[in-house]
């Protein structure tokens, strides 16, 4: 079995998010900490201390979409299901949150294409593969190339509301993308919009969830070294109390073949 970290790392300062979004971590050193150790143990100095080294711990200031996670129906909207009280990351059935992995590959679309259900569906009679209820859909746009740069954020195709809904009414729950959104970059929505008025388009992936339920991932990485099928993914996200996603170590089993 070959394990595959489909996760990219939460970096302090990193521009693959816009500037408010960007975590920032203060690291504390195992020197930095002597003191506040030593105030936990009255009467011990420094020389107490191997080598006077106290702890490390990291301080993280960051949003619940930072790095690798998984959006909540109730980042979308909220409502889901047309009507019902939308699901907090907390709610999120664990049994969707593992299984069959399908990898799509739209890393030869332009940046700013908007993945329709007809992509989709000539993409899965191309590698000739039904898909089941449960499956894992894990779209690659390409977008990776620029992980760590400004350029991320306008970086990869997207997917409609119809595409989505499609994805949804084939069973699946949980989509993901190795692109900063599961939609059409923002900035190159909002050039269309300045162009045509037309307001549908706006987040129109994501509101794709007010009309069914369904939960993505934003932020993989390294789906180039997945077969397209034939994995598990496993990615539970961590329970954040009523938050509108979660942080997720995403990753997936591949079967290895044996060697003759």
């Amino acid at each position: 079995m070959k394990i595959i970290d489909l996760s990219v790392a939460i970096e302090s300062d990193l521009p693959s998010d816009p500037p408010k979004y960007r975590p920032h971590i203060n690291y504390v050193n195992h020197r930095d900490s002597v003191e506040e150790m030593l105030g936990h143990f009255p009467g011990a100095a420094a020389k107490d201390l191997p080598e006077g080294n106290g702890w490390a711990v990291e301080f993280a200031e960051l949003s619940s979409h930072s790095g690798t996670h998984m959006d909540a129906p109730y980042h979308y909207y909220p409502t889901m299901n047309c009507g019902e009280r939308a699901w907090t990351i907390d709610e999120i059935p664990l049994e969707w949150c593992f299984g069959n992995g399908v990898v799509v590959d739209f890393s030869d679309k332009p940046d700013g294409y908007k993945v329709m259900a007809e992509d989709f569906e000539l993409y899965f009679e191309k590698i000739n593969y039904t898909l089941c209820e449960g499956d894992i859909v894990l779209v690659r746009t390409g977008a990776m190339k620029n992980w760590g740069k400004p350029e991320y954020l306008v970086s990869g195709c997207g997917m409609s509301r119809d595409a989505t809904l499609w994805l949804i009414d084939k069973g699946i729950h949980v989509v993901g993308t190795d692109a900063w959104s599961w939609d059409v970059p923002l900035p190159l929505t909002a050039e269309e919009f300045q162009k045509t008025g037309e307001a549908s388009i706006i987040w129109e992936g994501h509101r794709a969830g007010k009309e069914k339920a369904y939960c993505h991932i934003e932020k993989l990485a390294n789906l180039e070294s997945l077969p397209v099928t034939g994995f598990r993914f496993y990615g539970f996200p961590v329970k954040i109390k009523n938050a509108s996603a979660g942080w997720i170590r995403a990753v997936a089993m591949v079967e290895e073949r044996s060697r003759k």
